[in-house]
């Protein structure tokens, strides 16, 4: 049994995701699982999925995927489809088949029993029911507005600070708001395609995630190489 090594949001950075490898030791008894967005933004992203598949990683979709999914089927309808930046733009061109089934295989969540643990993307709204939750929400909930209702913005009161598990919410999204420690959520995105760093939580065999003052112990990060994406332009 090896452990249960969990990748925030690495949009192509695929150098930093080697390091990161290496930093954590990672072993074929290892499993390796992503909170979404490995593409678009960043150097390389055919790289990371290239890996991805080395590793026999799952990861669950991230807002990104989605974007260059959606945008793939209204094309093929026939209809204009998202908006898209100079990145995703290219990947449209540039993915291959084994590369589009890789992100459409990409579950909204999943959960890791041993560690009493569910991966999503951006998050979810307190005490609502995983059935009942707004698919949309699951991959851009970064906070909670002033009635309690899930957002998008950045707002002031991060979702995970008022969410009570089981189980245990581990995600990514809100690169802003750096990692993230709450008593039943861990966020791992800490913005390495914005010049931050890339960040896993690595737990035992079946361990559940330790609580916050012990946290840190099973977090580990690499520096960005550079700036990749700035939101200035």
């Amino acid at each position: 049994m090896g452990r249960t090594v969990i990748i925030g949001d690495v949009h192509g950075c695929a150098r930093e995701l080697e390091a990161l490898l290496g930093a954590v030791g990672v072993v074929r008894d290892d499993a390796v699982h992503f909170v979404g967005d490995l593409v678009a933004r960043g150097p390389d992203t055919r790289r990371v999925l290239e890996i991805a598949r080395e590793l026999g990683a799952l990861s669950v979709v991230g807002n990104h995927e989605q974007r260059l999914l959606h945008a793939r089927a209204a094309r093929a309808r026939g209809e204009r489809g998202p908006k898209l930046g100079p990145s995703h733009t290219l990947l449209m061109r540039t993915l291959t088949d084994e590369e589009w089934a890789e992100l459409d295989a990409m579950p909204l969540y999943h959960d890791l029993a041993p560690h009493g643990v569910r991966i999503v993307h951006a998050g979810v709204a307190p005490g609502v029911p995983i059935e009942q939750q707004d698919p949309y929400m699951l991959t851009h909930i970064r906070s909670l507005d002033e009635n309690g209702a899930p957002s998008a913005s950045l707002g002031t009161v991060p979702w995970g600070a008022r969410y009570s598990g089981p189980p245990h919410v581990v995600f990514g999204h809100n690169a802003p708001a750096k990692i993230q420690l709450h008593d039943w959520a861990t966020g791992v995105d800490s913005g390495c395609v914005y010049g931050g760093a890339l960040t896993a939580l690595v737990l035992p065999p079946d361990a559940p995630v330790p609580p916050v003052a012990e946290r840190r112990d099973c977090i580990v990060s690499v520096p960005a190489q550079r700036v990749y994406f700035s939101h200035s332009g």
